[in-house]
C-alpha cells in the first residue's frame, strides 16, 4: 500500500510541475539554476508527499501555502512532521509572498540555507524600491 502512495506522489508531482501556479512560477524564477548557490527541485516527491521546492543538500523544503492550506491544517502538520522526520527543515510562506516581496522571501531562504550549512550569512538581494530600479 505504501508503495502505491509513493508512485501516486510521483505521478502527481509530474502533473504539478506542468501546471505551476503563478506564485510558484514567481518563486521558481529566483530558485532555479542554483541562483542561491544550491540546487532546488520543484514539486519534489518525498515519500508519499510532494514538496513545493526541495533542496536536498542541505535538506530544506520551501512551501507556498494557498487557500487550500487554511482548510487542511492537520494535513500540513502531518506532512511537515514527515519531512522533519526525514531530516528536512520546512519553511512555509503565504502564496502571495513572492508577489509582495520576492527579494525578502529569497533573503529568508538564503538565511536558512546559511544556517543549515553553518556558514556566515550570505549576502542579501537588494530590496527593490529602495534606491534600486524595479
Amino acid at each position: 500500500m505504501q508503495h502505491q502512495s509513493i508512485l501516486k506522489a510521483q505521478v502527481n508531482a509530474r502533473a504539478l510541475r506542468r501546471d505551476m501556479t503563478d506564485a510558484e512560477r514567481k518563486l521558481w524564477s529566483g530558485l532555479r539554476g542554483e541562483q542561491l548557490g544550491v540546487k532546488f527541485r520543484r514539486q519534489h516527491p518525498q515519500g508519499r508527499y510532494i514538496a513545493d521546492f526541495a533542496c536536498l543538500d542541505p535538506m530544506l523544503i520551501v512551501e507556498l501555502d494557498g487557500s487550500q492550506h487554511a482548510d487542511n491544517l492537520a494535513y500540513d502538520t502531518t506532512r511537515d512532521a514527515f519531512f522533519k522526520a526525514q531530516g528536512f527543515v520546512v519553511l512555509r510562506f503565504p502564496s502571495n509572498a513572492p508577489f509582495q516581496n520576492l527579494d525578502g522571501l529569497l533573503n529568508a531562504i538564503l538565511h536558512q540555507l546559511s544556517s543549515l550549512a553553518g556558514v556566515a550569512p550570505i549576502p542579501t538581494f537588494p530590496q527593490r524600491g529602495k534606491g534600486q530600479d524595479t
